[in-house]
């Protein structure tokens, strides 16, 4: 798909991971709808970044993924502002380092916040768009997961089970939009300098970068670079590629 005037929607696009993912789709054209959820003065600030250096139309948008009015509103939006909706990116996500030992850590409390934000919230925000990009007769879907959701490792039992859940969400989307909408998945391992990461302790951020082959960090832009080329692409759809220095193989 052609990027340039494209218009994308980035949740989180104001974190760590999702600023790049903003940047390397404003880069090649795309204009750019930053939702937030709570840093209206750092999206914002996204957004004039992206005006700025890339000469795109760019905008901050709240929503909560959790609430099904706060979608709606939030697609109606940006649908209104752009006229359309040829890109969603499902970057915003919720993280709590909890043992896999420590049950009583795992709360249902937590469980049910985890599953909200990262596996309910991109299915709600994919239902929404779907009828926009089937009626434009094109659109991509990018979810952004994690290795923990292939394997039982990661930060704790809720969030790698959620991971896991929007991994085999990507595919069953992909089955459901076809063809009009491609929908595919990238899976970073660890990510330095992202606010999931700060929710780790220190000695879990050493032992997984020591644990890869290229014994450091995945790579953000790396990341949104994929995240481009799953927009790009007119023949890839329910996959998952993943991004983490060679540590997990899939």
């Amino acid at each position: 798909m052609e990027l340039t005037g494209a218009v994308a929607l980035v949740t989180g696009g104001n974190g760590g991971l999702g600023q790049r993912i903003c940047h390397a789709l404003a880069k090649q054209g795309a204009h750019v709808a930053v939702v937030y959820a709570q840093s209206r003065e750092q999206a914002e600030g996204v957004a004039r970044d992206l005006t700025a250096r890339h000469q795109v139309n760019a905008a901050a948008f709240p929503c909560d993924v959790t609430d099904a009015a706060s979608v709606e509103r939030l697609v109606d939006g940006v649908a209104r502002h752009f006229s359309r909706i040829d890109i969603l990116v499902n970057d915003a996500a919720y993280n709590k380092s909890i043992p896999f030992a420590d049950m009583d850590g795992l709360t249902q409390e937590v469980w049910d916040r985890i599953m909200a934000v990262n596996l309910t919230g991109p299915m709600r925000l994919t239902k929404a768009v779907a009828p926009v990009m089937k009626a434009q007769r094109r659109g991509r879907i990018v979810n952004v997961a994690s290795v923990a959701g292939l394997s039982p490792t990661g930060s704790s039992i809720a969030y790698a089970v959620s991971k896991a859940g929007l991994i085999h969400l990507t595919r069953c989307m992909a089955v459901a939009l076809a063809p009009e909408t491609l929908v595919n998945c990238v899976a970073p391992g660890l990510l330095e300098g992202t606010r999931a990461t700060a929710n780790l302790r220190p000695e879990q951020i050493e032992r997984s970068a020591a644990g890869s082959l290229l014994q450091k960090a995945a790579d953000k832009d790396d990341c949104a670079d994929m995240v481009v080329t799953m927009c790009r692409t007119e023949t890839m759809t329910g996959q998952t590629v993943v991004i983490d220095a060679g540590r997990v193989f899939h």
